[in-house]
């Protein structure tokens, strides 16, 4: 069986901007709490310092949160903390990392998961799972420009569905600048992992035909599915219902539609792909 890794910077860039939701880990200076941490978040490949970039360039990953919320203080922290350039290379506390960060910003692990199939063998050992993932490592620090924080709060949105940015009231007013950072994280490392195709059982399990006459194998296509948009009916006291917008916008149904079927159709073209056979 072919190796299921992947250094392909368009297949990984992908998969995390198709990813609703990736996953960032990071370490605090707590000593009370030597566990990682880990956070939910919405995050965007994008590069600020060239936009036309495309997936299979280097590029940078933005991740959108509140401004107090523990990721954000200690990257603010880390950058208070840097040293100047004339000054030798940060030591960490106890030389164990500890969330201190360094000069290049506080380290994270950005991960992002696609689920496409469940397949099911011969043995459970040897049962497995169709998916697509992505593990990037890099340093994360504020955004501390307002055109770059702007901008990235763009494509944060737009990632989440596609071209709602300009179908919303813009540009955040200040509260909402206040309120809301973001990190950008320089990418150091990473790889990605695809797993495509269906069983791939031991010879010594195919020769039996006992086992083969009663185990039924297959895959079970799994995607994320889009539904239908659904109108808001929240009341805005003494003022009628919220949204007095009659029909679904284009850029709505079109988005929830591609997505849809663009995840259908990978979910069941991975189940007869035997490229890694």
């Amino acid at each position: 069986m072919k190796q299921t890794a992947t250094y392909d910077l368009e297949q990984i860039h992908s998969i995390i901007n198709t990813s609703t939701v990736v996953h960032v880990s990071f370490n605090t200076p707590d000593p009370s709490n030597p566990f990682p941490v880990t956070l939910p978040m919405v995050g965007v490949a994008a590069s600020f310092e060239h936009p036309s970039a495309s997936l299979g360039e280097p590029l940078d990953i933005y991740l959108h949160g509140y401004v107090s919320s523990r990721l954000m203080n200690l990257s603010r922290n880390t950058a208070q903390a840097a040293p100047d350039s004339t000054s030798p290379p940060a030591s960490t506390a106890g030389g164990d990392g500890g969330g201190e960060g360094t000069a290049q910003g506080l380290p994270v692990t950005i991960s992002a998961t696609l689920v496409d199939g469940l397949v099911l063998t011969l043995t459970p050992n040897t049962h497995d799972v169709n998916y697509r993932s992505a593990t990037l490592f890099g340093y994360a620090n504020l955004v501390t420009s307002l055109e770059e924080k702007v901008w990235a709060m763009e494509q944060v949105t737009n990632s989440v569905v596609r071209d709602r940015w300009r179908h919303t009231r813009v540009p955040p007013d200040g509260a909402e600048m206040q309120s809301t950072s973001i990190l950008r994280v320089k990418v150091v490392g990473g790889s990605g992992k695809v797993r495509v195709g269906g069983p791939r059982d031991e010879l010594k399990d195919l020769k039996r035909d006992d086992i083969r006459d009663k185990v039924w194998t297959g895959v079970i296509p799994v995607w994320e599915c889009f539904g239908d948009p659904i109108e808001y009916r929240g009341v805005v006291q003494g003022d009628g219902k919220e949204n007095r917008v009659d029909s679904v916008p284009e850029h709505v149904r079109e988005f929830a539609r591609e997505m849809r079927e663009q995840n259908e159709k990978y979910a069941l073209a991975a189940v007869v792909d035997t490229s890694q056979d």
